[in-house]
């Protein structure tokens, strides 16, 4: 069954296609984020806001989130325990 979570302004992304959160602040990363956007391989959801951390996808894709990576990771333990509960 899949697992959702919340990355900011009512977007959700499924949990069990993220491969990585990072920070957009290394210099690789913004690379990946500017060649994703010219190929229409990212998904912005930030709704105007500053990138804050970048969700890597199985399919390549890269999510752009406002939140930061720590905020999102712990959301998606959080879910995952949730789930082992039950």
């Amino acid at each position: 069954m899949s697992q959702f979570i919340h990355v900011g302004f009512g977007n959700i992304v499924n949990t069990e296609k993220i491969i990585a959160v990072v920070s957009p602040d290394s210099a690789p990363i913004k690379r990946m984020v500017q060649t994703a956007r010219e190929t229409g391989t990212a998904v912005d959801a930030t709704q105007g806001r500053k990138t804050k951390a970048v969700l890597v996808m199985e399919n390549g894709q890269l999510v752009l989130s406002a939140l930061l990576p720590e905020t999102i990771a712990n959301r998606a333990q959080a879910e995952r325990e949730d789930n082992d509960e039950a």
